[in-house]
């Protein structure tokens, strides 16, 4: 069977270093040798590669980023309408400060914002507003911020500091020696880790930088403590909604839970697809910005905020966050049936619409590999997460857990006789940061 987007990848891990430009969309982090790689056309939840195979994306969806499915109608109007208008020019467009007030009705203890184009940099962006406003370089975290050298330095400590938060193996290559020191990392639902980093570094401490949730919802009590936390210490609290805003309700997820940060940052969920990302906050910290050089030619294009103010609009309009949460349930407890029925011990995490599972046995890289393999060949991009668009479907779902179901069982049974292995039509999935040129 031809594979050109396979042809292609190896032309490419020739030319561009790593391979690809996102970490996350490696072949090898799903299907090494087999996965399509590259699109021809995409539409809703349908993919079509270069060979012209069609298949229903039941995994990220553009990592996130389109979450009214590829090529939303309403969106692409937007867009036309905006490049006819001209996308760029001496003046500012109009549409971001539109925007803005969109943002901040949406989050009403919000009073200024500034945007950028993708997630990492506005996290950046973030961080040198928080270090402006109080002084202080020290940077409390949970979880995954992005690639840029105020996160990575947290693994010049230890090689192995941020195993736990993103991927092992992150090398620090390029960050200077000197941000040593400056990452202290904690746990999620760990509020007594926390309290240490500000017993020794208390007076130093200029953000706390984390998501407000994740795979797993905050225990009573440490939201409000690490809020209590950056107050005491005169710390600015820092959501980063980059994946999670946008997908609970109109907004940050921060709304439901009930405790409000100093600044909040959004990307994936915004544009659907187009490149916008937005850091909102409070007037007195949002206004340091101005106190250093925070300025880029093309965070004043015009289609960003266009994509996100039609995005925003919709999912206003339509309810959209009911929509993603309901596909997100019926995706796990898809899973959680499967599972029983087939004998096969899964552990499933995440919010409905950011959902993902973990096999548990000895082998579960080359459980993930043959489930990538057989959803492939049953015609759907998968692996162990499932990102919900408003363009998903109940026929989708129900297809896609019927092909879960074979797969599921195939493992199951498998596993037990030891043959897994060898049923693999390529290597074994990656399971993390490795070269590959």
């Amino acid at each position: 069977m031809i594979n050109i987007g396979q042809t292609l990848y190896k032309k490419a891990k020739k030319m561009i270093p790593g391979g690809t430009q996102l970490l996350s969309k490696r072949p090898e982090l799903m299907l090494p040798e087999l996965w399509p790689s590259y699109y021809d056309h995409a539409k809703g939840v349908e993919v079509w590669d270069m060979d012209g195979n069609k298949f229903v994306d039941m995994a990220h969806n553009g990592v996130g980023s389109c979450v009214l499915g590829a090529a939303d109608p309403d969106v692409n109007a937007a867009i036309h309408k905006a490049v006819d208008m001209g996308t760029m020019s001496t003046l500012n467009c109009p549409e971001e400060v539109e925007l803005a007030t969109l943002l901040c009705e949406l989050h009403p203890w919000a009073k200024m914002v500034r945007y950028a184009r993708c997630g990492g940099e506005a996290m950046a962006i973030a961080i040198r507003i928080a270090r402006a406003t109080t002084g202080k370089d020290t940077i409390a975290f949970c979880g995954y911020h992005g690639w840029h050298d105020w996160y990575l330095a947290a693994n010049l400590n230890d090689d192995h500091t941020l195993d736990g938060h993103l991927l092992p193996g992150l090398q620090t290559a390029g960050v200077p020696r000197s941000l040593q020191g400056t990452m202290l990392p904690f746990h999620y639902n760990h509020l007594e880790e926390l309290k240490s980093i500000v017993e020794t570094h208390g007076d130093k401490l200029g953000a706390i930088v984390m998501e407000p949730m994740r795979s797993s919802g905050p225990e009573p009590g440490f939201l409000e403590g690490v809020r209590d936390i950056a107050n005491s210490t005169n710390a600015v609290l820092i959501f980063d909604e980059v994946t999670s805003g946008f997908r609970m309700c109109p907004g940050g997820l921060h709304l439901i839970l009930g405790v409000e940060p100093d600044i909040a940052v959004f990307a994936k969920g915004m544009g659907n697809g187009y490149p916008i990302s937005a850091i909102i906050g409070r007037e007195n910290i949002m206004s340091y910005a101005q106190d250093s050089f925070i300025s880029s030619t093309f965070w004043t294009e015009r289609i960003g905020p266009t994509a996100a103010l039609a995005t925003l609009k919709k999912f206003r309009r339509e309810n959209v966050h009911n929509h993603l949460i309901r596909m997100g349930e019926l995706v796990q407890k898809g899973w959680k049936d499967a599972a029983e029925s087939t004998g096969l011990a899964i552990q499933i995490d995440g919010i409905p619409p950011l959902s993902h599972f973990s096999i548990k046995c000895s082998e579960p890289l080359v459980a993930y590999t043959y489930f990538a393999q057989s959803l492939l060949e049953r015609g759907f991009l998968a692996g162990t997460l499932f990102y919900a668009t408003y363009a998903h479907t109940d026929d989708n779902v129900k297809a896609y857990i019927e092909a879960v179901v074979e797969a599921f069982q195939e493992i199951s049974g498998s596993l037990q006789d030891g043959s897994l292995p060898s049923k693999l039509k390529g290597p074994i999935k990656h399971d993390g940061f490795h070269r590959i040129t």
